[in-house]
């Protein structure tokens, strides 16, 4: 049987002839293996881990050989590490630390102390896991999170249930905060258990190793097999999985429909204290936990592993209501969901206030991250998409465990002193204050029609580039795809998500804003950017031109607004909405008559919007652009023609003639447009609204005032 073929529960992703490419490179061979690691969720979580290689290297100061330990260094991920994100250290620096250890109240100092250490001056700062890799003497070594180990490591008596598995030939080291007095106790696990082949940590995870770093892989992926493997045989043995099914899933389709109705009051609930962006699933693993008849017992209980509770918080919020519950009653559906966030407030503010320390940090954010639906599925919340997404990911680790450990045992999570401790660690909070400031639109959502050409997609480029997250929405479905493959290139999958629309379709525009609920909570930012462009002289102007011109612009515009102020209002967290017009709005001009009263009326529909949304601080205004000719799909058909005839020039001399009947003489791109747009919501004008702004290049007879 071929090694790809021994393994069930993990993934066997090594390639020879690219380790054999790397044979000489021992640094290159560590960061290939972490990245195989990393790739399998069922080994460890986004950002969790770290593995690590000692090598002889020659010391820049003597020229002499020494050991130097190569380890991930702070805050870095196996799956994308690089060696960029790898701190190297002398290891006859780090042993010597132990001589100047002063106990356990001291931990903290010593972090400090592996600067003093380091070896490669582009080294990325050590993690506090670094002694764990330093006083364990193999050549490689591995430290991950997975399920199935957490799951017997959080067991009641994991340590027999480890003994057992393994006869002996895994050591146990009780559950402790990651530090160097950690790193003290392997090396005693070690010394008292020689010939071990890794130890597992109680509550935490996993230590694997080998003397190459195939071996280490190879070793990795046994142990795991071998812990999930365990639990495969035992699930639904003891007990049924998580007690047996309480209640029973609504039907996909109305799982969404739910999902997007509550998580804009949800996401206005979660952002009290901090603007959140959200994400839902309905993984069948999840659906398994929250519909059992043990969720009321596991979920406030909290989580086991370090890592997943940093993610995840102290416990998930549930909440009372019924799968097919009525939402269409937003005010008393939200005066209940206020009452539940209150109480879960309360708790965590109860929690704190319980296990502080003279020295700890503020309170924080008291809302939950992870919040559970019976019947529908997981929502979580956080400051951008990608930590909603992984702490996502974290809790259905923790699920995983729970279920594991029930399976074999019975669960225990992490005592709530040693949750705070931490959850407010002082490193944690330095880590935190390390963190880069937001960007401007960070939090925000932004959904814009007409995005995968033209002015629609500058706007969202400059949008995500600014920290938003967006709503990609076009009726051209080739376009859409290859904006897509565009943005998911440039952007990444948690900047964006998409929709097919027409904006003149109630059921389309339901089903875009749907769409945007569920990837993201909610939205903050309208831009009504789909257009088209007819010119033609009165008397070759059909009665089919008007009704598109005015369905498209006016009553697209109208249905957008109107569709998007409902989830504004759930969310009560105020909103922008932006209405790209045209100087046509306030120009007369020849062979124009459709277009241009459709775009008067997108300009006086705006003002009246404005008129009626300030109660509610939803800002409108108008970006009024002129002549836009780059990628814009208006200039693909007649409406080019058309203008030239006007104007009296050629077709290709369009540019040049709009540049120069300007004040600026500027040809205007569509980069210029997002830019305004981007001026509006970007923090400045938060008390304006009503307003017009002209990028035109200086058009006098488009001066509004």
């Amino acid at each position: 049987m071929s090694t790809e073929m021994r393994y069930k529960h993990v993934s066997y992703l090594w390639d020879g002839a690219k380790a054999e490419a790397l044979k000489n490179d021992e640094v290159g061979l560590l960061i290939y293996r972490s990245n195989l690691l990393g790739a399998d969720l069922r080994l460890t979580n986004y950002g969790g881990g770290n593995t690590s290689c000692k090598v002889n290297a020659k010391d820049p100061l003597t020229g002499k050989k020494t050991e130097v330990m190569w380890v991930k260094g702070s805050g870095g991920d196996l799956g994308t590490l690089k060696k960029n994100g790898l701190a190297a250290l002398y290891m006859e620096r780090l042993l010597a630390l132990k001589n100047v250890y002063r106990g356990l109240e001291h931990e903290d100092e010593m972090v400090a102390l592996f600067n003093h250490c380091i070896y490669d001056l582009d080294s990325k700062a050590p993690s506090i896991d670094t002694p764990l890799h330093a006083f364990l003497p193999f050549k490689h070594i591995d430290h991950l999170h997975p399920d199935a180990a957490i799951a017997i490591a959080a067991a009641k008596d994991g340590k027999k249930i480890t003994s057992e598995i393994f006869n002996g030939k895994i050591g146990w080291v009780e559950w402790q905060r990651p530090g160097f007095d950690l790193g003290l106790k392997l090396q005693k696990c070690l010394a008292e258990n020689p010939g071990i082949r890794g130890i597992m940590l109680g509550s935490h995870g996993l230590f694997t190793w080998g003397n190459t770093a195939y071996e280490s892989y190879i070793n990795t992926l046994e142990v795991i097999e071998q812990c999930a493997e365990y639990l495969s045989n035992n699930y639904g043995k003891k007990r049924l999985v998580f007690g047996g099914g309480g209640i029973d899933s609504l039907r996909k389709e109305e799982r969404h429909t739910q999902a997007a109705a509550l998580a804009p009051t949800l996401r206005g609930l979660s952002s009290s204290h901090t603007r959140m962006v959200g994400h839902f699933t309905d993984d069948k693993r999840v659906l398994e936990f929250i519909n059992s008849n043990d969720l009321t017992r596991l979920a406030p209980m909290g989580t086991s592993c370090p890592d997943h509770f940093l993610r995840t918080k102290i416990s998930p919020l549930v909440l009372d209501l019924k799968p097919d519950e009525d939402l269409s009653d937003s005010k008393t559906i939200k005066e209940k969901l206020l009452a539940a966030f209150e109480r879960y407030r309360k708790m965590y503010t109860e929690y704190y206030e319980a296990c502080k320390h003279p020295n700890s940090p503020a309170i924080r954010d008291p809302n939950p991250v992870v919040i559970l639906y019976p019947g529908v599925g997981m929502f979580t919340f956080a400051k951008d998409k990608q930590t909603a997404r992984v702490a996502s990911e974290f809790y259905i680790n923790a699920i995983n465990v729970m279920k594991g450990a029930e399976a074999i045992s019975e669960y225990t999570s992490l005592p709530r002193q040693e949750a705070f401790n931490i959850e407010y660690w002082l490193l944690e909070e330095a880590k935190l204050q390390r963190m880069p400031k937001p960007k401007p639109l960070t939090g925000k959502i932004a959904f814009i029609t007409g995005s995968a050409g033209g002015i629609g997609k500058a706007i969202a480029k400059k949008f995500i580039a600014e920290g938003a997250c967006v709503m990609l929405t076009d009726n051209d479905d080739g376009r859409l795809a290859k904006a897509d493959v565009e943005f998911a290139k440039e952007f990444g999958k948690d900047a964006y998500s998409k929709a097919q629309l027409d904006v003149t379709s109630n059921s389309l525009i339901q089903g875009a804003m749907n769409t945007s609920c569920l990837a993201f909570g909610g939205l903050d930012i309208i831009v009504n950017s789909a257009g088209i462009s007819i010119s033609k002289s009165i008397e070759d102007h059909t009665e089919k031109d008007w009704d598109l011109l005015y369905d498209i612009l006016v009553k697209g515009q109208f249905l957008i607004t109107q569709a998007s102020v409902e989830i504004l209002r759930k969310q009560n967290l105020g909103g922008d909405i932006l209405n790209i017009v045209s100087k046509n709005a306030v120009v007369s001009g020849a062979n124009n008559a459709g277009y241009g009263s459709a775009k008067a009326a997108q300009l006086h529909l705006s003002r009246l919007n404005a008129a009626e949304l300030g109660g509610d601080k939803i800002r409108v205004n108008v970006v009024n652009p002129d002549a836009v000719i780059a990628d814009s799909k208006i200039w693909e058909g007649a409406w080019a023609e058309g203008r030239a005839k006007a104007y009296g020039v050629k077709v290709e001399e369009l540019p040049s003639f709009y540049a120069k009947r300007t004040l600026l003489n500027e040809v205007i791109l569509p980069e210029d447009i997002a830019n305004a747009c981007f001026a509006f919501v970007g923090g400045l004008l938060d008390k304006s609204t009503g307003n017009v702004l002209n990028v035109d290049g200086g058009v006098a007879m488009a001066f509004v005032r």
